[in-house]
């Protein structure tokens, strides 16, 4: 079924000759084309894939940024793996073995759960803006290459619009006519005009609510690196108001500065590099300027209103994603229900909706416990003896062989992505975990209500 020949009934299905539009070549859009072609493969359809990218990935930033933190989990790794899309080594800038959590009543170096959670730093573009040495590959232009060899397209221009010919999705850029297309799929992130591509069609798609957030890239060198930040991510819990969660994250030469909250600006973010575990963690004598790179991207915090209708759903990003972490792995998954759908169910707005829209729900659901999760994280910044209690389990559980991580485990899962939320709230209201965490907390309690004169003798 050919755009100019398509059917005006509800039974819309991609056949021999169909051709689907990818508005987006981030992780969403490259995965997204590279199920859709292996999949259609599998079915004996001959599917022509066009993905529509300005950027070019093997730039530096900005013009090949994605504007991202660039952390992957090892379950994504593993998923990837599973789907034969293999990460070279170049791609990795650095395995994350551990991680440093830093608070104002002392540090904890924890390590990966069972030593099989590990996580991984890559770049979505070439690098930062003062690139000195390119021995590491784009992460971006990794999946798009992939995509690219599986017989997509890639057309290095910026959609205007979409619209819709006689029921048919058509895609306008720059000096060219528009062209029709049998389905078109919009990944485009929050940080691109999503809702303006459709602007006039009347969809009961909104864009996702988001809100602002601040990546800044230091130049160190590798072996500054290695003495200092070595192969742990450091993730900061302090008391700063609005600040979610904060991490400074090794790769190659450099170390990404990586804030995460409510609407982050200059004055938070003055106060995270002036505060003393920041200092600490960072080279002796380090200042916080000059910088090699900075943006202050928009993320998601809730997903799009019905990111789907006939013949066009998006994906990624501009449909739904994970809240605060884990971004390509939500991209994943909705890729991959994307594709699936389109392949096997069709392309109509119910088949979206049957097939896609439940993947889409899971994760939405999901990030409602993951903020239920983060407001007790808040509670916990606020209080002193409580961030103490934490801490303190958490060295325990470190430094005791055989002892259940269970604090660790939670921490390791809620600050890299590594598990649901789901999943992470039900291992915190086990028994055992309530139970020590109340006593160290009791503990913490105590030591801060003795007389001064008792607690320094």
């Amino acid at each position: 079924m050919s755009a100019g020949t398509a059917t005006r009934s509800r039974d819309l299905h991609l056949d021999d000759g169909s051709s689907v539009a990818i508005v987006g070549g981030g992780p969403a859009g490259s995965m997204t084309a590279i199920f859709l072609l292996e999949m259609a493969s599998l079915q004996g359809i001959d599917l022509e894939v066009e993905i529509f990218e300005p950027r070019d990935f093997s730039c530096v930033a900005p013009q090949g940024c994605n504007m991202c933190g660039g952390i992957i989990s090892e379950t994504l790794v593993q998923n990837l793996a599973s789907e034969g899309i293999n990460l070279p080594s170049n791609i990795v800038q650095r395995g994350i073995q551990s991680y440093k959590l830093h608070t104002d009543v002392g540090s904890v170096r924890i390590e990966t759960p069972l030593h099989e959670k590990r996580i991984g730093a890559v770049y979505r573009g070439a690098g930062p803006r003062d690139l000195k040495n390119s021995r590491w590959g784009s992460f971006d232009l990794h999946l798009e290459n992939l995509a690219s060899a599986l017989g997509a397209r890639v057309t290095r221009s910026r959609v205007k619009k979409i619209a819709f010919d006689d029921r048919v999705p058509t895609i306008e850029i720059k000096n060219e006519a528009p062209r029709a297309f049998d389905l078109a799929v919009v990944a485009v992130g929050v940080n691109s005009a999503a809702a303006k591509l459709v602007e006039g069609l009347e969809l009961p798609y909104r864009q996702p609510e988001t809100t602002k957030t601040f990546i800044r890239e230091y130049y160190l060198g590798e072996d500054v690196i290695e003495r200092t930040l070595g192969d742990s991510m450091h993730v900061f819990l302090l008391n700063l108001p609005r600040l979610e969660f904060a991490a400074i994250i090794p790769k190659g030469d450099y170390a990404s500065v990586c804030l995460l909250g409510e609407a982050i600006d200059n004055d938070l973010v003055d106060a995270f590099f002036a505060s003393q575990q920041v200092r600490e963690c960072m080279p002796e004598g380090w200042v916080a300027e000059p910088r090699s790179c900075q943006c202050s991207p928009k993320i998601s915090v809730r997903g799009a209103a019905r990111p789907f209708a006939d013949r066009l759903v998006f994906v990624g990003d501009c449909g739904v994603t994970r809240l605060y972490k884990d971004g390509i792995g939500a991209a994943y998954r909705t890729a991959k229900a994307c594709a699936t759908t389109a392949i096997f169910e069709g392309i109509s707005e119910e088949d979206f909706r049957r097939n896609y829209w439940p993947v889409c729900r899971s994760i939405e659901r999901d990030n409602a416990i993951g903020k239920v999760t983060f407001a007790i994280t808040r509670q916990i910044q606020k209080r002193a003896f409580a961030r103490r209690a934490l801490l303190n389990i958490t060295a325990k559980e470190q430094n005791g062989n055989g002892r259940a991580k269970d604090m660790s485990q939670v921490l390791w899962d809620m600050f890299t992505g590594s598990a649901p939320y789901r999943e992470i709230f039900v291992r915190a209201l086990h028994p055992r975990f309530l139970a020590r965490f109340s006593w160290e907390l009791a503990g913490s309690l105590s030591t801060l209500s003795e007389p001064r004169a008792a607690r320094e003798a």
